[in-house]
């Protein structure tokens, strides 16, 4: 069964295992760069409190550079998903092109903008004199290594569109066991403190960003990189910026919360409290990422087959994975909240951290188990082409309502209130992104009897 029989008649709960748990894989060991560079930096003898926090005011940065990471990658990966899908096979291979070339295009003037404000942004970002210098080391060589994080991203994602999930995983993989390993070096054996964990970082992303390469040049890949898509193609990179947009905005809305959140933490509980921030975000990234991962492995099943016009089979791709999405959820916030401890105690070897961190993370992950639906439903409309309305469900969770929460909440509550903003914005934005999900699904038993037909006798 080649890969579009296999999306087009495979049970949906059977595909989502083949691609989700990949992706799942993947993201969580996306996710442990950042956790174990935190891990080691926190555990720094006499100046692990003030490097964490230096680190948690270059997350901005990071993030602004995930951000077109995933514009480009993952705008990449469902074009390419949907032109499988209407057996536009040479669309996708021009769609991996254009991808390439603008990424690294994009990758370069990142790092050239980010060395040169780099200094000025730490500030911006809520630092201060103590925090500022161990973030300037940290950021510093980690924007050297642009152009291996944003490639590394987006050709980890576009292998899962092209049919190889499991060597999407893998690459990952490679990686971050690789940057454990130069992490203890580097942090304690060469004693290269901030920066050695910096250098790690983008050691470990060029191994991944090589293998991508070599997948779609030399490797197995049913896509493959050839010059003559190289040139650019207006119309597709404006195809894959459109989709891409929503995750984009996404992440660039992320780094303006942690900005705004970074200045409230240091108003109210000082440098601490920052540092706190770096733990509670380490440890809900966690259990957050495999929510990534399946939203990753969903993608592909949702956009073919609403490319091919079977809506009913995208439709319960979503519902699914919603569901699974829920009870993973659900079964991090209980952990979280019998021992919270255990967790933030990995990240602070000075013991100064837990008596904040603490009460701060059991506030922060109570509405963990209805995210489901805020973050799977914004995907869904990502992964159709509805650019627009994915874009507008992003911002809401983590700007439209997120930021003034932030600023009255801490202003009634002091630092409590600022723990209390992401749960109530969770609840609100559940509801409405709920609401737009439902109005959608319901305009398909309107407008689709004769496609849902057809689909159901031919399975």
């Amino acid at each position: 069964m080649n890969r579009q029989q296999e999306l087009e008649n495979t049970s949906i709960g059977r595909l989502l295992l083949k691609y989700s748990i990949p992706a799942i894989i993947g993201m969580l060991v996306n996710a442990l760069y950042n956790v174990v560079d935190r891990g080691f930096i926190g555990n720094i003898p006499d100046v692990g409190n003030a490097a964490m926090a230096g680190v948690v005011i270059t997350m901005p940065i990071v993030t602004i550079i995930l951000g077109f990471s995933m514009l480009i990658g993952i705008g990449t990966t469902a074009y390419i998903s949907i032109k499988l899908g209407e057996h536009q096979r040479e669309e996708a291979e021009k769609a991996l092109g254009n991808g390439f070339i603008i990424a690294t295009f994009m990758a370069l003037i990142l790092m050239v903008l980010g060395l040169i404000f780099a200094p000025h942004l730490l500030k911006l970002f809520g630092g201060n004199e103590e925090t500022i210098p161990y973030g300037a080391q940290y950021i510093n060589i980690f924007l050297v290594g642009t152009l291996f994080n944003v490639l590394g991203f987006c050709f980890t994602s576009i292998m899962r569109a092209d049919g190889s999930p499991k060597m999407s995983s893998v690459c990952m993989v490679i990686g971050c066991v690789l940057n454990i390993i130069l992490d203890y070096v580097f942090v304690f054996v060469i004693q290269m403190g901030i920066e050695g964990a910096a250098l790690a970082t983008i050691i470990s992303q060029a191994v991944t960003a090589i293998i991508g390469l070599w997948h779609f040049t030399k490797g197995k890949s049913g896509l493959k990189l050839r010059k003559h898509y190289f040139k650019c193609d207006l119309s597709v990179i404006k195809n894959i910026v459109a989709i891409g947009m929503a995750p984009a905005t996404m992440q660039m809305a992320i780094s303006l919360v942690q900005v705004v959140m970074n200045n409230v933490l240091n108003r109210t509980g000082g440098q601490v409290a920052v540092a706190a921030m770096g733990v509670i975000s380490a440890v809900t990234m966690l259990v957050l990422m495999p929510i990534f991962g399946i939203n990753q492995g969903a993608q592909p099943i949702i956009g073919y087959n609403y490319g091919a016009k079977n809506y009913r089979r995208a439709k319960e791709t979503s519902i699914l994975s919603m569901i699974a999405a829920t009870i993973i959820l659900t079964i991090g916030c209980i952990i979280i909240e019998i021992m919270p401890g255990f967790f933030v105690r990995i990240f602070d070897g000075t013991g100064e951290i837990a008596p904040v961190a603490v009460p701060g993370i059991r506030i922060y992950v109570l509405t963990l188990p209805i995210l489901a639906v805020s973050i799977m439903g914004s995907n869904y409309f990502q992964a159709i082409g509805k650019a627009k309305v994915a874009t507008v469900l992003s911002l809401l969770r983590q700007v439209l309502v997120l930021i003034p929460v932030i600023y009255i909440a801490s202003s009634i509550g002091g630092l409590t209130g600022a723990w209390c903003a992401q749960p109530i914005s969770d609840m609100i934005c559940t509801v409405i992104v709920g609401f737009v999900l439902i109005k959608e699904f319901r305009s398909y038993k309107e407008n689709s009897h004769e496609v849902l037909f057809k689909s159901q006798t031919s399975e």
